[in-house]
């Protein structure tokens, strides 16, 4: 639904709200040019570094964030994406790449931070961040918010196609061992969440330090390969909208992706065993050559209407309620992207583990993955 109506909704917008005026021409482009006239440009070029479909980018009547920052004030950006917080981390501390701004989830930050890889932040350039909720400020992961402000929040689950799977399957992580899905499974390329899913079923914490259960994690991922037909993050798309895949663990902002290319499509969090919640941040990494330009950003990333219309057609879920009034009715009343309280209680975020821990995490998912 976002996309198919985010054009009309908008256009209706401007005759409901006096916050911003947002205008959309006969194709679905976005002229914010009255309230906000072209900047000249500035010779300045930020390299921001996101996960892949996480922006809206101008198709099917989007606003282009981009674009739309770079005419405001001149900036230019080079926007390139990564699929885990994994190889988001192996190319920072390769070196040889610079980025600006990245968006790496809330364990992963903890992970930059302890090893001085992030530059803190000068909030009086980010003056939008007033607009993030109470809740999501000072987080575990960054107690005193010195070094990220949040960009979307949001839940894993099961992803399944309803001409193939049972929603009674689809109640229990265990679908994803059953042997009736054999070849129609698609599996996290990522360590922490695909050992996630096996420690939730083992009734283990997400963020154990004991050796013994993640062995035992990855003796249950080592039963699943032969049931699964890849390894996959952003490859999930076409392969459940296609339907080469009936089953998936995955984020629900990208379920109400999916769901719009295939309606067959369904989503379920197994509460009773639990599910990861996460927040992914925005935060600018010491490699950083162009740090005002890189809050401006972020500060642009925050602001009500700009936030409002990015997570509009993504679907994830926005952590600014100021942001959230301006969307799509029901976009904002999802039970997908916004679960009701009782829901949200069996969710756990992943922590930052000792390095020794998540080295060990990392070389048994690698025995799994290879064989």
């Amino acid at each position: 639904m976002k996309k198919k109506f985010f054009a009309v909704f908008f256009a209706l917008l401007v005759l409901c709200t006096a916050v911003v005026p947002v205008f959309a021409d006969e194709a679905g482009d976005w002229d914010f040019s009255e309230e906000y006239p072209t900047a000249e440009p500035t010779g300045v070029t930020i390299n921001v570094y996101n996960w892949g479909e996480y922006i809206s980018n101008g198709t099917e009547g989007s606003l282009d964030v981009n674009a739309e920052f770079t005419r405001r004030t001149g900036i230019e950006v080079n926007y390139t994406t990564f699929d885990s917080n994994e190889s988001l981390y192996s190319k920072l501390a390769g070196g040889g790449a610079s980025y600006d701004v990245i968006v790496p989830s809330d364990y992963m930050i903890s992970k930059l931070m302890n090893e001085n890889m992030l530059a803190e932040l000068d909030f009086s350039n980010i003056p939008n961040f007033e607009y993030i909720d109470e809740q999501f400020r000072n987080p575990d992961y960054d107690p005193e918010n010195t070094y990220s402000v949040p960009y979307t929040w949001g839940t894993v689950g099961l992803i399944y196609n309803k001409n193939y799977v049972s929603d009674e399957d689809a109640e229990s992580w265990s679908c994803l061992w059953n042997s009736k899905y054999q070849g129609k499974l698609l599996m996290f390329d990522n360590p922490r969440d695909a050992f996630a899913i096996a420690q939730e079923r083992l009734g283990f914490s997400l963020n154990s330090t004991d050796e013994s259960e993640w062995e035992q994690a990855a003796m249950l991922l080592k039963e699943q390969k032969p049931l699964v037909q890849a390894y996959v993050m952003d490859q999930i798309f076409d392969a459940m909208e296609n339907e080469e895949a009936w089953i998936a663990p995955y984020y629900a902002g990208d379920y109400l992706t999916m769901v719009e290319e295939n309606p067959d499509l369904a989503f379920y969090r197994p509460t009773t065993q639990g599910y990861n919640m996460f927040i992914d941040a925005m935060c600018i990494p010491t490699c950083c050559q162009e740090k005002e330009a890189a809050e401006a950003f972020i500060n642009f990333l925050c602001s009500p209407e700009i936030s409002s219309a990015n997570m509009e057609f993504l679907g994830y879920s926005v952590p600014s309620t100021a942001a959230k009034e301006l969307m799509d009715p029901e976009v904002a009343g999802s039970k997908v992207a916004y679960p009701d309280a009782d829901t949200l209680t069996t969710g756990t975020s992943l922590n930052f583990l000792p390095e020794e821990t998540s080295r060990y995490m990392e070389s048994l998912f690698m025995e799994v993955r290879n064989g």
